[in-house]
């Protein structure tokens, strides 16, 4: 085991430490300054690194906090604790915004010092083999038996040029399998177009599957390439395919038998060469029992079915996905990684995930910009985990568009699955705490909602109640941006600092 390394210029200290840590089989390593801490790293002994660093901030021979930055720049998953006396708490909270694991305050009490360097090592080995793990992260990311007959299926259909129909909860991955099947199959040099077909109008589906002419229609002033043309050679992916309007199948099936179709406004067969992959989350025997799918299409579609399992049916798979999403996050946002305890995701993976894999996603974003600590508690996700007893309804929305993710399943909401956004908003307001997200698009409903509900009520302070409940939200969502600036945090919000600095009093906000 890799021993702690200890930096304090008190002699004392170490020497406590040391003896603490010694009876608790962990080896130490001391340092008088960061100059021989920096030293050791590049010697042939030190290479490996400690596996926690121990530093105090104030030492004759440098700066902790520049020792703190030096390290994560050359060890990013090493924790880091950070000694302060009283007089320092402003500079140990920085570092602690800063990417410190943890600050011990002095004078500390020894037990409890032992504990915190124990829960730092402890996460130290896991990062280790969370590393060793994802060095090279594969395409689609899962361990469960019912993934690894979608990884089989995959494998023996890449080389196919055959149709091929994915079907799945709405959020279970599915344009990822389609991308993975085009990237090992013959046409990966080609190209990949995906087209969702319930996401756009019926009167433009069709020019923008099959292309149209120039004058075939009020504002086509120039010829057009449909999809199918554009994925010539290639993959055409056409997703939510059992909302396909019902004339447009038509056209699909004829494409699907010889290849050839018209552009609109157009009087010569187009060829185009596609290898086709539909995907749809309902149930397509039963649209075509209801009269709104052909019978036709749907067994030509058919040829072969990849059915992707619910996240709630491979539950195994969540520790692994939520660390890796709390990575890419963290990327996204450029600040340094949370890490998740193991109580934590216990919970997550006792919830239902309606949403799937992106609402996991979603979650552990969230996480990122709004967990107060750089280890997450339970405690501390989101209020739909947490209550047990709420129906289970689809994650806070990501802060930042969704870029898509081609190497890891993600997710969308189960639209019939979750409540209306005013009902969800509502409960939010209703039951969380003053730390829950305000979703993009959902909460002014949801305020009025909850303002309703309140003034059903005889409180005579729904105004103060809810100024504060918004206030707050705002303030601890600026706060989490700037990783605890309060200057950078009130600039944003478009307030003074003084402001910014009574309201976090007032508010009693714990940063």
């Amino acid at each position: 085991m890799k021993p702690i390394w200890i930096v304090d210029d008190d002699q004392s200290i170490r020497f406590v430490l040391e003896k603490a840590l010694l009876r608790e089989g962990l080896p130490t390593r001391s340092f008088t300054n960061p100059r021989e801490v920096l030293k050791a790293l590049d010697s042939e002994d030190g290479r490996e690194g400690p596996q926690v660093l121990v530093s105090d901030i104030r030492m004759p021979g440098g700066s902790g906090l520049d020792l703190l930055t030096t390290i994560k720049a050359r060890l990013p998953a090493l924790p880091v604790i950070i000694m302060t006396a009283f007089s320092d708490l402003d500079s140990a909270v920085s570092a602690f915004q800063s990417g410190a694991f943890e600050y011990l305050p002095k004078p500390f009490d020894l037990p409890k010092a032992v504990e915190l360097i124990r829960r730092a090592v402890g996460e130290s080995q896991r990062e280790e083999v969370s590393e060793k793990t994802q060095v090279d992260t594969p395409e689609m990311l899962g361990q469960a038996p019912a993934m690894q007959d979608v990884f089989r299926g995959i494998g023996r259909l890449a080389q196919s040029h055959v149709t091929v129909l994915i079907t799945g909860e709405s959020g279970s991955g599915k344009e990822l399998v389609a991308h993975a099947l085009h990237k090992h199959s013959p046409r990966a040099n080609q190209p990949f177009v995906a087209i969702n077909t319930a996401a756009i109008p019926k009167d433009l589906l069709e020019s923008e599957l099959f292309g149209h002419e120039r004058g075939a229609f009020t504002g086509a002033q120039t010829t057009r390439r449909g999809r199918f043309e554009q994925a010539d050679g290639g993959t055409l992916f056409l997703d939510e395919i059992g909302d396909m309007p019902f004339d447009l199948q038509t056209r699909l099936l004829r494409v699907l038998s010889d290849g050839n179709f018209y552009r609109v406004g157009g009087h010569s067969a187009v060829k185009a060469n596609v290898r086709v992959i539909a995907a749809t989350h309902q149930n397509l025997e039963q649209r075509v029992k209801e009269g709104v799918f052909r019978e036709d299409l749907f067994h030509r579609l058919n040829v072969i079915r990849l059915r992707l399992p619910a996240l709630r049916e491979r539950r195994e798979d969540i520790p692994m996905l939520a660390r890796y999403f709390l990575q890419r996050s963290a990327q996204q946002l450029g600040v340094e990684p949370k890490r998740i305890s193991d109580a934590a995701i216990e919970r997550l993976s006792h919830f239902q995930f309606p949403g799937n894999v992106r609402q996991l996603e979603n979650i552990c974003h969230w996480l990122t910009v709004m967990a107060p600590a750089q280890v997450i508690e339970t405690k501390d996700l989101p209020p739909e985990v947490l209550d047990v007893l709420a129906p289970a309804v689809a994650a806070p929305q990501s802060m930042t568009p969704q870029a898509e993710a081609p190497l890891v399943p993600i997710a969308q909401p189960v639209p019939d699955a979750a409540p209306s956004a005013s009902a969800e908003a509502s409960a939010a307001w209703a039951a969380a705490p003053v730390s829950a997200p305000l979703a993009s698009g959902t909460w002014e409903p949801g305020l009025e909602a909850e303002a309703l509900r309140l003034l059903a009520t005889d409180r005579t302070d729904v105004w103060d109640v809810l100024t504060r409940r918004f206030e707050t939200s705002l303030i601890q969502a600026a706060l989490a941006t700037t990783r605890g600036r309060r200057i950078e945090a009130a600039q944003k919000l478009g307030i003074g600092r003084n402001t910014i600095t009574r309201k976090i009093q007032e508010l009693g906000i714990e940063e």
